[in-house]
């Protein structure tokens, strides 16, 4: 009975360590742009409206990022884009599951800047494929968390056909920007 008393004991101490080892960070406003350069033409776009969870502890990180919700400067860019590319309709998010890995060592729950690799799956047009890229975790004194990574697409990677029509409009390659500012959940 004694035995009993203590174990429960023992397990009402370690709830509260075990909870703050698994904090949360999140937001659904987060930012993805994505930038093609030719000598024809520029491309731009941005989704502001970006959801992402990410666990220190773990290193865990997730984004989900809507489409339609990519804005163009021009309409009928962000038509075609939604319709002929991407066809939203049909793949209505892009999804990343993965890790943030530190260097050895180092500790992304601690306040300060920290160089991570960006490890996991991307998937686009409902293709999955690896991804790994260099980014940043910032780790504010106010108890927020900034995750910023740069990374290059090709979109025939993803499945996306581009016709020969307008493919010396669009980069081979494509650099997307993830910026995103997490609070605790």
């Amino acid at each position: 009975m004694k035995t009993a008393k203590t174990l429960i004991y023992a397990a009402i101490l370690l709830l509260p360590s075990m909870s703050m080892a698994q904090d949360k960070y999140g937001t659904r406003n987060g930012e993805i742009s994505f930038f093609s350069s030719t000598p024809m033409e520029d491309i731009s776009a941005i989704n502001t409206k970006v959801a992402s969870v990410f666990v220190p502890t773990t290193g865990t990180i997730e984004f989900s990022a809507l489409i339609k919700a990519f804005e163009f400067e021009k309409a009928l860019m962000q038509e075609h884009f939604n319709e002929n590319y991407m066809e939203s309709s049909t793949f209505p998010k892009a999804t990343f599951k993965g890790k943030l890995v530190p260097a050895e060592g180092d500790d992304l729950s601690k306040t300060g800047i920290h160089a991570v690799n960006v490890e996991g799956m991307l998937t686009i047009h409902g293709v999955e494929k690896p991804m790994k890229a260099k980014g940043t975790v910032e780790v504010g004194a106010d108890g927020t968390v900034k995750a910023m990574c740069d990374f290059d697409i090709k979109p025939e990677d993803h499945g996306i056909t581009i016709p020969g029509v307008v493919r010396a409009k669009i980069a081979q390659t494509i650099t997307a920007k993830v910026r995103v500012t997490l609070s605790k959940l």
